[in-house]
């Protein structure tokens, strides 16, 4: 069963329509990165998941129900800008948000005193806000996301502001919190984090949704059958071996090293391709050009800009 269904939602202001007809399937114990420019619509989508604002039209489900307020403590939700009151302290401020999540003023503390702990974080508690860096502040704000163990994390820019280590630190908790059964909404503008976390995504534009599925089943859909071989020997007996096999799209020379891609005639086998130049060249490197999921972004976004 999927932990979140949207169907068909629309959602419009007054000069503005931000949303166009959205459907989206998100698994459970997931990974689901929500996906566009700026201006796209998934601000205003997530905020009607959190019941901040409602649809004109259409249809959430949270968890097999129909979604409403009594969901909210079953959601965690990071927004890209940070609210944090400057002049409270960090341990005073972290209870009172929990509290407003549904837990108990004592289980705050134990659970807090563990995070804290986890996160090497302890010296901080009596602190006021505003004498934290901005990355010390938004690992105040992660811990208080998820201290309430919601069934549904949304992670709007998650690592903005965090240093590799730190990034590093909150990429392992959110893998971690996705074992522990969690699901997470992934809001983000940084691909290199979509392919390494994201198992599934929605990429909106213009208020429509342009494309989702899996990242696997996208990046092969995307494909254009580009093959990167590197070698030593002679190009130009390289470049006639490969009479039917496929084309030559590019090459580079580095000192004694060929670096070429070549794009395979339909119904060849890389083998075929293989075979035809291993008796003219030594091949030292063969890999498949597979997009990535940046190259994918930017072509779907400006197809769409230019079919209007």
């Amino acid at each position: 069963m999927n932990i979140l269904s949207a169907k068909n939602i629309v959602k419009s202001y007054a000069s503005h329509t931000a949303l166009v007809d959205i459907s989206l399937e998100i698994p459970r114990q997931s990974i689901f990165g929500l996906l566009g420019p700026n201006g796209a619509g998934k601000t205003t989508l997530i905020r009607i998941i959190n019941q901040i604002t409602r649809p004109d039209n259409g249809d959430l489900y949270f968890d097999g129900e129909k979604l409403s307020p009594k969901h909210i403590h079953q959601i965690g939700y990071l927004p890209e800008e940070r609210g944090l009151y400057k002049k409270m302290e960090v341990g005073e401020q972290a209870i009172y948000l929990a509290q407003l999540k549904g837990m108990s003023k004592n289980d705050a503390k134990i659970k807090l005193k563990y995070w804290f702990e986890k996160f090497e974080i302890d010296a901080w508690w009596n602190k006021k806000v505003e004498e934290l860096s901005k990355g010390m502040q938004q690992k105040i704000q992660f811990v208080v996301t998820v201290i309430h163990e919601p069934k549904l994390l949304i992670l709007d820019e998650p690592f903005s502001g965090f240093d590799p280590i730190n990034a590093n630190l909150i990429k392992n908790e959110i893998l971690q919190l996705k074992k522990q059964g969690a699901t997470i909404l992934f809001s983000t503008h940084n691909m290199g984090s979509v392919e390494e976390l994201c198992d599934n995504i929605a990429l909106i534009n213009k208020s429509k949704k342009i494309l989702d599925g899996s990242v696997a089943n996208i990046r092969k859909q995307f494909k254009s059958n580009i093959f990167e071989i590197e070698f030593s020997g002679n190009m130009m007996g390289f470049t006639n071996s490969l009479w039917t096999y496929g084309k030559l799209v590019d090459h580079t020379i580095d000192g004694e090293l060929f670096k070429a891609q070549v794009q395979l005639s339909a119904g060849t086998k890389s083998n075929q391709l293989l075979e035809a130049v291993l008796p003219v060249v030594e091949i030292h490197s063969f890999k498949e050009m597979v997009p990535s999921m940046n190259d994918i972004f930017i072509t779907k976004v400006n197809e769409v800009s230019n079919n209007k």
